[in-house]
């Protein structure tokens, strides 16, 4: 009884000396490195673009390290979750080299890359999961042929990683309301008691969230890049997958969804069907509403976080009764 307290003890501390290593690394290295980054070169295309350019852009590849060197250092080895942390790296170091390029990549080379990340997390989930899901809301349980999930998880994924990568264009605002996604997730892993052991790799990553946002509120020191957008949106995928309800996406993202989204959807009806009914809609809709609405940067990321928070209380709620 006295070892089991002494071991829960030590274990406590230990958790609670890696949130904080990560923190105080993500602080320490943004600080001392983020000169160091590309600089932004403004976006005419985006509302107020050009305020950014000669900042520096691509910080994600230093909280995504730090996360990573954290996750290594106090996260029990699981082969699974190893997995994960080495594809989180990859996809940041994708993104970071985008932001690095004189010349921007190419839709079809960032969305292969995307592609190729995307089977490699269906894979891995699908070798240590079984193939069900379970419909939270409604406290049933699926399950779904092998193929068909491998296909909806490629499809997770490389949407989670797009709608996150287009949401990022207002100081501060794709790493609040990621940060928000992933607590949810935490709180359903918690309550669904499914996914427990990735829990603290989650909590991990949004204190390394946390430590970027410290240099990037408004008004902003640095940027994330692709470097930070596209690595958090495959690990809020991750981390869904993680909870058995995948389904869950929808409403504890849908901010996330809604801005970097729907310019997608946009996009994909004019190019595809000659379509062109959301015209009068800027997208992404951090821009619309600021250029349309007139809503200030501040106005912005508050007002999208409250919306997500109150989607993220109701959807907990939801489960819990």
């Amino acid at each position: 009884m006295l070892y089991s307290m002494v071991s829960e003890n030590a274990n406590s501390l230990l958790a609670l000396g890696g949130i904080l290593f990560a923190f105080a690394a993500t602080i320490f290295a943004t600080g001392r490195l983020g000169q160091y980054l590309p600089k932004d070169a403004g976006r005419e295309y985006a509302h107020d673009g050009k305020l950014s350019a000669g900042k520096p852009r691509g910080a994600g590849i230093i909280f995504v390290l730090a996360f990573a060197v954290a996750a290594f250092l106090f996260v029990p080895v699981k082969a699974e979750t190893e997995i994960y942390l080495i594809l989180t790296v990859v996809s940041m170091m994708t993104g970071f080299l985008d932001d690095a390029s004189e010349k921007p990549w190419g839709e079809a080379k960032k969305g292969f890359l995307d592609l190729c990340v995307a089977v490699l997390v269906a894979a891995t989930y699908l070798k240590y999961n079984p193939n069900t899901i379970e419909l939270a809301l409604f406290h049933v349980q699926l399950e779904i042929p092998r193929i068909l999930f491998a296909v909806l998880i490629v499809i997770l994924v490389w949407g989670s990683v797009n709608v996150t990568n287009c949401a990022d264009g207002v100081d501060g605002l794709s790493g609040t309301l990621a940060m928000i996604t992933l607590t949810t997730i935490y709180v359903l892993i918690r309550t669904l008691e499914r996914g427990t052991d990735f829990a603290y790799v989650i909590l991990l990553f949004v204190v390394c969230i946390l430590g970027y946002l410290w240099y990037n509120a408004n008004p902003s020191r640095l940027m994330m890049g692709d470097a930070g957008s596209r690595a958090m949106g495959l690990f809020i995928s991750i981390a869904i997958l993680k909870t058995g309800s995948p389904l869950l996406y929808i409403p504890v993202a849908m901010v996330l969804m809604l801005d970097g989204g729907l310019g997608l959807v946009k996009l994909s009806l004019i190019r595809l069907f000659k379509i062109h009914i959301m015209n009068h809609i800027r997208t992404p809709l951090h821009d619309h509403v600021r250029k349309i609405w007139g809503w200030s940067n501040t106005q912005t990321v508050f007002r999208f976080a409250i919306i997500q928070i109150i989607l993220s209380i109701a959807v907990v709620y939801g489960i819990i009764v």
